[in-house]
């Protein structure tokens, strides 16, 4: 937990709330131990996006298509590109996509994002990074390509429960190679030439990036 438990709580309760198909699948999610954005992060996101108002969105990591879903709800000009390696969970998604009468703005790409990525030719306006930690740093390169300037980077859990400021010795020994990546990654966003960078304590943290000139 970054921020104390009952203030987060409090902060969550003033929430409008979402429709009520999201509801449902969040719901689903929560009961099949399917990891999907917190409450506090779907609420920073449907800021972004309606501030932001993207037109072509790429996500990388669609799970069982919620925050593609949440996307095309608060970006409803947007068109979505989806990427997503887990075989079992493609099919969910892309059912989800149908039953929810999204599948003509959400497209998801099958594959490992390492070797998707390098495909993709278009660029866009908002980027969405809630795949493997480990990878984001491996990622960044292509997804630098693929930013359009004035874009939007968006990468969430990027604190790890707080683990982030520790030494890696101080974490268990498998979380290792994923805690320095991580760091890694943030101090690229925050040193890279062409990019702007905020790093805040929203759900499991995040950072918001805007691409320059």
């Amino acid at each position: 937990m970054i921020v104390e438990e009952r203030m987060l709580t409090f902060i969550n309760s003033l929430d409008a709330g979402n429709p009520d198909y999201l509801n449902e699948l969040e719901k689903y999610a929560l009961d099949t131990y399917v990891p999907i954005i917190r409450k506090d992060m779907q609420a920073y996101l449907k800021f972004l996006l309606r501030s932001h108002r993207p037109k072509k969105i790429l996500e990388v990591g669609t799970a069982v298509g919620f925050s593609a879903l949440l996307m095309s709800e608060y970006a409803p000009e947007a068109q979505i590109t989806t990427i997503e390696n887990y075989e079992k969970r493609i099919p969910i998604a892309r059912e989800n996509f149908v039953k929810y009468g999204k599948s003509d703005r959400i497209k998801l790409i099958e594959g490992d994002a390492m070797e998707v990525l390098p495909t993709l030719t278009d660029t866009y306006d908002f980027i969405f990074m809630d795949a493997a930690k480990g990878q984001y740093i491996n990622y960044l390169p292509e997804i630098m390509r693929l930013l359009s300037v004035g874009g939007l980077l968006v990468s969430d859990n990027v604190l790890q429960d707080g683990d982030i400021i520790e030494s890696k010795y101080a974490v268990v020994r498998r979380d290792r190679t994923i805690h320095t990546r991580m760091r890694d990654y943030l101090y690229e966003l925050k040193h890279m030439e062409g990019l702007t960078t905020a790093i805040l304590p929203v759900g499991d943290g995040v950072t918001v990036s805007v691409k320059e000139a």
